[in-house]
């Protein structure tokens, strides 16, 4: 495509179009200054050290130098920040709890060349997004795994680091598989030699493990349960119970194994998730299990008709097993088929939603409609008017009052009138 220019032609010739193009040079101008879609910040809203633009941030001067993550105006600022890349900065030695805190939607974040010693934690809790950390050639001797707990990372880069060939670092070696030789990253021993990470072994350094008993529960509502967690792993681990309960529950630990015992156990935890974590320095274990727990339905809502795409009486039912459902249409069971029948739209861990589906009903299906839930343990049931179409008459009927059309009556003289009339426009005739 050939580049589009403003004006061309005899120097000496009239300029047709330039006040078209001036209009537009201005147009560009203030849409970069101003507008929406402004690629660059002002030099206030960025650190003067760096060079920022709406979604990326640059530190690389050596000479104005930063010691810390840079922060912006504002925080909104920095949720629209992806991209953060510090190189060269010899004051730069941490990133602590909340440097990160407002950079919600950062993507890759590059800190190398620089004097980064430590890093918290807690570093990124907030960047669940974060997919690429380049901390290459910076002066960290260990890295904790619990930094990246919640993370999904994709691109880990440490070389160039004084790493100790100790059991806190043995994650990376695990954690990096093969990469870490691509990386040539290396770990410094006690007597100040060098080994590659891949080949580092050490006693007393091993991934805990965790193992839950029994590994399946199905128990029936208003039960009590007793589960067991016993761990082991060098160093010893801690024993972490994670679930979000109603049911009430009471935790004895002695040693590495630990007893959950629940009391009274509620529906409402049917399909809930019990855990029980082993960690230690060198990473973490999960065994769990999803609670099956037996009740008998309840009918949780049976709605009026709503007009959709076809008629739907809408519902709500719970229960374990599932609940076999059966309709009635004034006390009389519905035969389901192709123009009614019972629609599942959406499934949770204790409840079905659906609808009673007819399609193009009429006055015949109009009438109470009763739901009936049953399974093993027990049934449900709930009622609803439904009318979806006027009945037609018959002879010995009478149209319902509020069908009939309210008109006005007629005068008498205006009987009296049109009989004239008509008679005049009879003699005319004849």
């Amino acid at each position: 495509m050939s580049a589009w220019r403003p004006w061309s032609g005899d120097p000496s010739s009239p300029r047709r179009g330039y006040g078209l193009w001036h209009q537009w040079w201005w147009v560009v101008v203030l849409g970069v200054a101003v507008g929406s879609g402004n690629p660059w910040m002002s030099a206030e809203a960025c650190p003067s050290s760096c060079s920022c633009s709406s979604t990326r941030i640059s530190c690389v001067d050596p000479e104005r130098g930063i010691s810390a993550l840079p922060v912006l105006q504002s925080e909104a600022e920095m949720e629209n920040i992806t991209d953060i890349y510090i190189a060269n900065q010899s004051s730069f030695s941490s990133i602590n709890d909340k440097d990160l805190h407002y950079y919600k939607n950062l993507r890759n974040l590059t800190v190398t060349n620089s004097r980064l010693t430590y890093v918290s934690k807690l570093a990124f809790q907030n960047n669940i997004k974060l997919q690429y950390l380049n901390l290459k050639d910076n002066n960290l001797s260990s890295l904790s795994w619990r930094i990246f707990k919640r993370l999904n990372i994709s691109y880990l880069i440490l070389s160039g680091n004084p790493l100790h060939c100790s059991c806190e670092n043995m994650w990376i070696k695990l954690w990096l598989g093969e990469e870490a030789d691509t990386q040539e990253l290396y770990c410094i021993e006690d007597g100040g030699g060098r080994k590659l990470l891949s080949r580092l072994t050490l006693p007393n350094c091993e991934v805990p493990m965790a193992t839950l008993s029994p590994p399946k529960v199905t128990a029936m509502e208003g039960d009590n349960l007793a589960l067991s967690c016993t761990t082991f792993g060098v160093p010893s681990p801690d024993l972490i119970w994670k679930m979000f309960l109603v049911t009430s529950y009471e935790i004895v630990t002695s040693g590495q194994v630990s007893v959950l015992r629940l009391s009274n156990l509620s529906s409402l935890d049917h399909n809930s998730k019990i855990s029980c974590i082993a960690e230690n320095i060198v990473g973490e274990k999960e065994s769990s299990l999803l609670l099956d727990i037996h009740f008998p339905p309840k009918i949780i809502k049976l709605s009026d008709a709503i007009p959709d795409h076809h008629w739907c009486i809408p519902f709500s039912v719970s229960g374990n097993p599932e609940p076999n459902l059966q309709w009635y249409l004034n006390d009389k069971p519905v035969m389901e088929g192709v123009y009614i029948s019972t629609m599942i739209h959406d499934i949770t861990e204790r409840e079905y939603h659906g609808c009673l589906q007819l399609d193009s009903p009429t006055h015949i299906n109009n009438g109470r409609y009763k739901l009936v839930a049953t399974n093993k343990y027990g049934s449900d049931q709930k009622e609803v008017e439904a009318h979806f179409m006027q009945r037609p008459l018959d002879e010995t009927e009478k149209e319902p009052s509020y069908y009939v059309l309210h008109q006005q009556r007629v005068p008498l003289q205006t009987h009296l009138r049109t009989e004239l009339l008509c008679m005049w426009w009879w003699e005319l005739l004849l």
